[in-house]
């Protein structure tokens, strides 16, 4: 313990000298970062503490917050054809067997992922990657021995970008000694970029154009950045499943 003690203090002194050298401020506010945990986080204290894991009050499928509805979302509840949200079984016509987006992309939250994902801002991919594995702890009393697979990243991505933001936090969860393994099973075919698609279009783009490349594990949390229509989560967790996944859970850090 001392020894990780010592790592994580050198660790985060690093991480200060170069914020010193090359400052880029608190991700979201843009303070100076005066610290070595501001400067490892990529934020400012004050910053960090506006971001807490609030689960509950959950859609029992998709994960987003409800509102006035109860068990279920207006959008599970009417794509599933059921109508009473106590049958939450009945409901799942999802391939995933449930999905947890943590943060709304709106406000600060979408400053910090812009920050990250366009800006480049590595040190904030440390903070991103703490909240996620703090959330994934509200799945884990239903595996056993759960692998955490990203969700790939479209073709041509990393060429045109110049890194995978996914990728990237695959690699800090995998120095994390509690966190579970990271499995890279799938790969993404070229297909129309996403977010320029409707709800009905977006499940038909990436049909056969995610592919798993090798045996899935039985137990599988997929995660990903955003979480909009769930197509994209949807098609991973059916092509696992197609291969011999047994259950397929997804996290996203943002909805939309």
């Amino acid at each position: 313990m001392k020894r990780m003690d010592m790592a994580r203090d050198a660790a985060r002194v690093a991480a200060l000298a170069r914020e010193c050298l090359f400052p880029a401020g608190c991700a979201v506010c843009k303070k100076t970062l005066v610290t070595g945990e501001d400067a490892w986080y990529g934020l400012c204290a004050g910053c960090r503490r506006t971001f807490p894991v609030e689960l509950e009050n959950r859609c029992l499928i998709c994960g987003k917050p409800l509102v006035s509805e109860n068990g279920l979302c207006m959008r599970c509840r009417e794509t599933s054809g059921v109508s009473q949200a106590e049958k939450p079984d009945e409901a799942r016509q999802h391939n995933f067997d449930r999905l947890l987006p943590i943060f709304p992309y709106a406000g600060a939250c979408r400053t910090l992922l812009s920050a990250y994902k366009f800006g480049k801002n590595r040190a904030a991919g440390n903070f991103l990657m703490e909240k996620l594995l703090e959330a994934l702890h509200f799945f884990l009393e239903d595996f056993t021995e759960p692998a955490l697979v990203p969700v790939p990243a479209r073709h041509g991505k990393i060429k045109r970008e110049g890194w995978d933001q996914m990728e990237y936090l695959a690699r800090l969860i995998e120095k994390k000694n509690d966190a579970p393994p990271v499995y890279r099973c799938l790969k993404r075919l070229p297909s129309q970029t996403q977010k320029t698609l409707g709800y009905k279009e977006r499940a038909v783009n990436l049909v056969r154009r995610i592919q798993c490349f090798r045996t899935p594990p039985k137990e599988i949390i997929l995660f990903d950045d955003v979480y909009t229509t769930g197509a994209t989560m949807n098609v991973c967790a059916d092509v696992l499943k197609q291969a011999g996944a047994k259950k397929v859970y997804g996290i996203c850090l943002f909805h939309s």
